[in-house]
């Protein structure tokens, strides 16, 4: 693996793509072509990864951040989801401390009010049986009041707290590829695939565009799947029942001072009983989330509406009353895609939140795509998707359990508390000793009050391909949503730092952060 993936780098092994004799090519660099390319590569594939903006650029930089088994799965009969998502849960758990976190979540009651204890705790107890362990408890209103100051106290008869887990989902797309890199597959960001490749009825490989420099490249392979989320309907063929049904959701973060919690919290909304939560992340407290049909333009990206803000207070309004949380408090936003497979076009729909989170494959001779699904289960998704791509190359291949991440190098790091080196190691993995350089060069500062180290932006920039500013700051780091205007009053000491690591001019810097303000607001500030 190339420590030095960067924009130099991808310049040299542009015109090399070529001449290779591809295995397997993989299209979209989200969490599930994350995870397809490294099952894949780990068996010893010779394969690429093309993602069109960035990696988790989509919905994989915009979920919910939650590892999570999807409690209310049981309810509508998912158990195997609801199975597999324990499980995949605990082995990210063991697997990447630092990066998968527990997380405890609380789910209040009132008098009258539905879910009560009892049946809460039912459904809890066959959560539990699923993971292995028993996790859940109930805790009397006294004790809530104690856990919890300022939640509602109306009628409050309690709430049973069980554990879930939480993540930094655009680093866990980063820690998968680079585990992808190690084990000899070429990825790429900036690349767009115009049209599949067809030779005798079978597809044998893409036509590409660059991006960045507009070179066209056709690119062979032996199988091809499709891991482009709410966009993987694009490649296929035109005759086929159009079956996805983009669904956008939408969420607040707020400074954690403003709506401290020590817990997730999660409840019905009352305008429309569907579960909303409030939880701490990144030392700020997320609000989400909504559940709609998205009509607008995929390739732009999604963005909340004044609808969904007022939502979304209302909830933080209900929930805890004596806060006041009003819109100006808000520091960012962020709107993800869901890419769920719904009925076929022109048939009836039910409302968004009552459709399946299972996912499905689509497959011709050559191509697999994969349509649906969920982060906590990438792994599964990827061997099932490979299970299918492997006779189309002579191949077989099972699901032999082995860890998605190798081990974290033993490093003592002086200077870093044990929090900030799980942290670190959680995020970065394999790159730990380059960052411990990096940190030796450049010191331990955060960046203003944030956990982001200076050194982490200095890694990115060098290791990282970061090719536009908003790769930087918004998926490399979060420091684009964590600080306030989307850290406006940092630029001009980021640029100082990481200008001459990109290899960026004067007039492509002022570009960048000219794009990046737009960019922010349309994308992250308030309606």
């Amino acid at each position: 693996m190339n420590p030095d993936w960067n924009g130099a780098w991808r310049e040299a092994a542009l015109p090399t793509l070529a001449d290779e004799a591809w295995d397997l090519i993989v299209i979209g660099g989200g969490i599930s072509g994350a995870g397809i390319v490294r099952e894949a590569a780990r068996r010893g594939w010779r394969c690429l990864l093309l993602e069109q903006r960035d990696f988790a650029w989509g919905t994989s930089s915009r979920s919910s951040k939650m590892v999570h088994g999807g409690l209310r799965y049981i309810a509508k009969g998912q158990w195997r989801l609801t199975r597999d998502s324990v499980r995949e849960r605990q082995r990210l758990l063991d697997e990447a401390p630092g990066l998968v976190e527990p997380m405890s979540f609380m789910m209040p009651h009132y008098r009258g009010g539905f879910p009560g204890p009892r049946v809460m705790g039912g459904l809890l107890a066959v959560y539990d049986a699923l993971a292995g362990r028993r996790n859940h408890r109930f805790h009397d209103a006294q004790q809530l009041r104690y856990m919890a100051p300022g939640v509602k106290e109306d009628d409050l008869l309690g709430g049973s707290g069980f554990v879930d887990a939480l993540t930094d989902d655009a680093r866990l797309v980063m820690r998968v590829l680079a585990e992808a890199r190690a084990d000899g597959a070429v990825v790429l960001n900036g690349l767009r695939v115009v049209q599949l490749l067809r030779e005798g009825g079978r597809v044998c490989g893409v036509q590409v565009e660059d991006c960045e420099g507009g070179a066209g490249l056709q690119l062979r392979c032996g199988v091809l799947a499709v891991a482009t989320g709410a966009w993987a309907e694009r490649l296929r063929p035109p005759e086929h029942p159009r079956q996805l049904r983009p669904l956008r959701g939408s969420h607040l973060l707020l400074p954690g001072w403003r709506l401290p919690v020590a817990q997730a919290f999660t409840f019905l909304h009352h305008g429309d009983r569907r579960p909303v939560f409030v939880f701490p992340w990144e030392g700020a407290t997320v609000v989400g989330t909504t559940d709609l049909d998205h009509h607008d333009d995929l390739d732009l990206s999604a963005s909340i509406s004044a609808e969904e803000l007022d939502y979304l207070l209302a909830a933080c309004a209900q929930q805890f009353p004596q806060a006041g949380v009003v819109a100006g408090d808000v520091l960012s936003t962020w709107s993800g895609v869901r890419p769920v497979v719904g009925s076929a076009a022109g048939q009836q729909q039910g409302k968004p939140s009552n459709e399946t989170r299972e996912h499905v494959l689509w497959q011709e001779p050559g191509c697999v795509t994969l349509a649906g699904g969920k982060l906590t289960t990438f792994r599964p998704q990827a061997i099932e998707v490979l299970k299918a791509c492997a006779p189309m190359l002579g191949r077989t291949l099972n699901d032999d359990g082995a860890p998605v991440f190798a081990a974290v190098p033993p490093l003592v790091i002086p200077g870093l508390s044990s929090y900030q080196w799980r942290r670190l190691a959680g995020r970065h993995g394999r790159a730990l000793p380059r960052l411990a350089q990096l940190l030796e060069e450049l010191g331990h500062d955060t960046v203003g009050a944030t956990d982001t180290l200076w050194a982490e932006l200095a890694l990115a920039c060098d290791t990282e391909m970061v090719l536009h500013l908003d790769d930087l700051l918004l998926r490399r780091t979060r420091l684009g949503l964590l600080l306030r205007a989307g850290g406006e009053a940092f630029l001009p000491a980021i640029r100082q730092l990481c200008q001459p690591r990109l290899g960026w001019d004067d007039a492509r810097w002022q570009q960048e952060e000219q794009l990046y303000r737009a960019l922010w607001q349309r994308q992250h500030g308030l309606p």
